[in-house]
């Protein structure tokens, strides 16, 4: 785990503002040495990702953010990454940081950002293929689950109220555990070409996944799936019975927790809708050209049209001071939640996930808002200004809204100044955290968050393929 370094810095600019100025440092100031383990430490090495480190880092004029991206960006391999090959079968098991589980979201996000470089690295492409194995076997083992052991080991939550099985971490039930092995696999193929990992073993975890879509459409009952845990926190249980708030089916999927593994208020959870509808019109392209299965590819689609058209008749309402926004948790029955998440799924990030079109009007108009103090869970404190969430708690914002925020703009100064706020508050350390408190970077969760960290190396990478000019410039 990284260790925490007392280093007191702020900046000059007001939370909110997005116009540029020098920064000021308190001694000592930082030695940009590298925070990676040293190579024979290393969890899993690619030449491609290490060759696409050197490439960048020579176009990145920012020292400090130069040796962010370069611990940031390999944490995942350096750190994260179990692999093992039998009888030539490759087998990726990618644990989430400082929690020793895997995550079906997380894992799939770690390595996301090292999917452009499979086709030209034989071994980072094993590292793709093995965890699309290890998903599939997590689908099968319980498409509810959420994050999964390495073996069946049994875990701190074993006692929860629900159908808990000893290879299970955690049992939450969120419509984004099932997408982002959709995604991962239908990106892999079609960067690859390579149709290895698609065999009868993942066509039934995929046709798993679009039964368990269905379930949670509770058009014909509430489900097999319900929730307890005997907890202090309110939002690590589900009322209702674990089955959460009523609901009115209309054909939204319902999602017992959010992406942050938070329990939902309304359980048809916006974003995550949106992005099954995407993800299913993706698994019908892959099983149409690698199984040539048209009645799976047609349920996969008609599955995907429902959703599509249930959204613009719920989705979209009308704001007090935004027009017509996108709503993040409806019910059917006519409530919306108006906020914002931090997690991926959330509404900021629909563009990033091929979702909506960034220069659409409701798009734009819910940007506005969720970037604004009218979404309870935005905050701007002394050193910046972002979404956090219910699950860390109010005045802590999340890096990863920071960098989603960037990834989804087309403006030079908005990029720039995400930038400079991930570079004002990592405390120290050379990673991105959890959270960082609005007035006080060293105030932070989790040291050794894999995801927020690669996921920052993702957006120099971006940065640098589309807006070059901005590395090339002392932040």
């Amino acid at each position: 785990m990284m260790n925490r370094r007392n280093f007191a810095k702020k900046t000059l600019l007001s939370a909110g503002a997005l116009a540029l100025a020098p920064r000021i440092f308190s001694a000592p100031t930082l030695q940009f040495e590298s925070k990676r383990p040293i190579v024979s430490k290393r969890l899993f090495v690619s030449e491609a990702v290490e060759n696409e480190i050197k490439r960048i880092k020579k176009d990145i004029a920012d020292p400090e953010i130069s040796w962010l991206f370069e611990n940031c960006y390999p944490n995942t391999l350096d750190t994260t990454v179990h692999f093992t090959e039998s009888d030539g079968v490759p087998d990726s098991f990618i644990i989430t940081g400082d929690i020793n589980a895997m995550w079906l979201r997380d894992s799939t996000a770690q390595v996301w950002p090292y999917l452009h470089l499979a086709k030209s690295d034989q071994h980072l492409k094993k590292l793709f293929v093995g965890l699309i194995n290890r998903q599939t076997q997590c689908i099968l083992i319980d498409p509810y689950a959420n994050a999964f052991n390495f073996g069946p080991t049994g875990s701190e939550w074993k006692s929860d109220l629900t159908d808990m099985k000893p290879e299970l971490h955690e049992r939450k039930w969120e419509i984004d555990s099932l997408c982002y092995p959709m995604r991962l696999s239908f990106h892999y193929w079609k960067t690859t070409g390579d149709s290895l990992p698609f065999n009868q073993q993942w066509l039934a975890a995929a046709k798993t996944i679009v039964k368990t879509f269905k379930e949670q459409q509770r058009i014909a009952g509430k489900g097999p799936y319900h929730f307890m845990r005997l907890t202090e926190k309110q939002t690590d249980t589900v009322i209702g019975d674990g089955y959460g708030n009523p609901v009115k089916p209309n054909g939204l999927i319902c999602s017992t927790f959010r992406p942050s593994d938070d329990a939902t208020t309304y359980l048809y959870l916006i974003p995550s809708n949106f992005f099954a509808m995407v993800s299913l019109r993706q698994m019908a392209e892959l099983v149409t050209a690698v199984f040539n299965d048209q009645a799976f590819a047609g349920e996969c689609i008609h599955l995907a049209e429902t959703i599509d058209k249930t959204l613009k008749q719920f989705a979209v309402a009308d704001h007090l001071n935004y027009g017509k926004v996108i709503a993040f948790e409806v019910d059917g029955f006519g409530n919306r939640l108006f906020m914002d998440d931090s997690n991926i799924p959330s509404l900021l990030a629909l563009p990033y996930l091929g979702c909506v079109d960034l220069s659409e009007e409701v798009y734009q108009n819910t940007r506005r808002f969720v970037l604004s103090k009218d979404n309870p869970w935005y905050f701007e404190g002394k050193v910046a200004a972002g979404i956090g969430g219910p699950h860390v708690g109010e005045n802590m914002i999340w890096p990863m809204s920071l960098i989603v925020r960037a990834m989804t703009s087309d403006d030079d100064q908005e990029i720039i100044q995400c930038l400079r706020w991930l570079k004002n508050t990592h405390a120290g350390t050379g990673f991105m955290h959890e959270t960082f408190h609005q007035d006080n970077p060293e105030k932070y969760t989790r040291s050794w968050f894999a995801w927020a960290n690669t996921l920052f190396g993702e957006l120099i990478v971006k940065v640098h393929q589309e807006r070059k000019h901005l590395l090339d410039q002392i932040l």
